[in-house]
C-alpha cells in the first residue's frame, strides 16, 4: 500500500510519475537514454545493473521490475540473487565483473570510489563511455529506488512480471505518452 492517499493501492512508478507530469516525461526520457539507446552496455546488461544496484539498496520493486526485464533480453535466471549472495562467485561473464563491482562500491560506498575503480573497468576493455553509461545506470536507479521507496510502492511479482514484458517489449516511450495526457 503506497503512502500517498492519491496513489491505488496497486500503484508503480508511472502513477507516482503522475503526480508531476512534466518532471515524470523527463525522467522517462532520461530513462529511455540511459537503458535504451545504443551502448557498448546490452540492454540486458543494463537492465542487471539497475536491477543489482536495487537489490543492494533492498528495493524490492525495482529489483523484480528490472531483474525480470533483463531475464527477458536474455540475462540468466537467478543471476541477480547469486549475484547479491556472492557477485565474484556469481558466474557473471569476467568482462562485466569489474562494472558491477563499480556499481556495489558506488552504490554503497560511494565516497570511497578511487582512480583504480575506473581503471578495473577499463582494463577489462570497457571504453570511458561504457563505464559513463554504467554510471548513469547506477546513478538513475540509486535515485528511482528512493524515489520508490519514498512512495511507499512495493508491488508483487505478477506486476513486476507485466511491467517487465512492456519494458522489454516497447521500451520507456508508453510511460511517457500516458504522462503526456495527464
Amino acid at each position: 500500500m503506497p503512502f500517498f492517499s492519491s496513489l491505488p493501492d496497486d500503484a508503480g512508478v508511472r502513477h507516482v510519475l503522475t503526480l508531476n507530469p512534466r518532471a515524470g516525461r523527463a525522467l522517462v526520457d532520461f530513462h529511455t537514454a540511459v537503458l535504451r539507446q545504443p551502448s557498448a552496455l546490452s540492454e540486458g546488461e543494463r537492465e542487471l545493473i539497475a536491477a543489482y544496484v536495487s537489490a543492494l539498496n533492498q528495493c524490492r520493486y525495482c529489483a523484480g521490475v528490472h531483474g525480470a526485464t533483463a531475464e527477458a533480453f536474455g540475462v540468466e535466471p537467478d543471476l541477480l540473487a547469486r549475484m547479491v549472495d556472492d557477485l565474484d562467485g556469481a558466474g557473471i561473464d569476467e568482462r562485466l565483473l569489474p562494472i558491477m563491482r563499480y556499481a556495489r562500491k558506488l552504490t554503497l560506498e560511494p565516497a570511497r570510489m578511487v582512480q583504480a575503480d575506473a581503471e578495473a573497468v577499463l582494463a577489462a576493455g570497457w571504453d570511458e563511455r561504457a563505464l559513463h553509461d554504467a554510471v548513469n545506470v547506477i546513478a538513475l536507479f540509486n535515485f528511482m529506488n528512493r524515489l520508490v521507496e519514498g512512495h511507499g510502492i512495493k508491488g508483487a511479482p505478477a506486476i513486476w512480471t507485466e511491467r517487465a514484458r512492456a519494458l522489454h517489449q516497447a521500451g520507456y516511450e508508453p510511460i511517457r505518452d500516458l504522462l503526456a495526457s495527464a
